[in-house]
């Protein structure tokens, strides 16, 4: 099985091998232009999207990782435009991650869309399953957040420190919390006149 083949197979969320030598040389290669970008700190803007675009699946204009960014293969990464991740970002991208437009990032946010088998000796096997993460349009996540697998967040929503995403939020509103639920809709009062 090629490794596209494989990537299809993990996006439909059965379960997989995840100690394949396909699956293991395309972390290593995710772990290399990582450390490239990570080190590119303070080259040009062109240089440092150069080695995203080598390592996501497709960016828009103006997409940014403060170091260190990390991820699992980076190829089922899709970021539109306007994109800011402040430092430690992690990404397991197996199931796919798509972030729409204008989305901001804190630090350490983590987006997990794969996780292992629950019986032991599958486990020990190598059995894994994913679950795409969607994030629309004009999200803010906090700093320390984690997004689990399966996960959409609608346009506009603002997601607080330290929560963690284990259901979907929908679009305008503002969440939190260790599960994360909504607080409430974010309204014409939040608005402050900033222009």
């Amino acid at each position: 099985m090629t490794l596209a083949d494989q990537f299809e197979f993990i996006r439909s969320g059965r379960m997989y091998n995840d100690l394949t030598p396909e699956l293991i040389k395309a972390r290593e290669e995710a772990v290399f232009l990582t450390n490239d970008y990570n080190a590119s700190f303070g080259k040009t803007s062109a240089e440092r999207e150069s080695i995203l675009r080598k390592l996501l699946g497709a960016i828009g204009k103006s997409v940014h990782f403060e170091p260190t960014f990390r991820c699992e293969f980076g190829r089922n990464i899709l970021i539109g435009n306007n994109f800011y991740a402040n430092f430690d970002c992690v990404m397991l991208d197996g199931g796919g991650i798509e972030i729409g437009d204008d989305v901001l990032f804190g630090p350490r946010v983590g987006i997990y869309t794969s996780n292992h088998a629950i019986d032991a000796s599958e486990r020990a096997a190598g059995g894994c399953y994913a679950k795409p993460v969607k994030i629309g349009n004009r999200v803010w996540v906090g700093a320390g957040v984690h997004i689990n697998q399966g996960v959409t967040i609608g346009d506009g929503a603002v997601i607080g420190s330290g929560s963690v995403v284990t259901k979907d939020i929908p679009a305008g509103v503002i969440a939190a919390g260790v599960p994360c639920r909504v607080i409430r809709e974010i309204t014409d009062m939040d608005k402050t006149g900033f222009e």
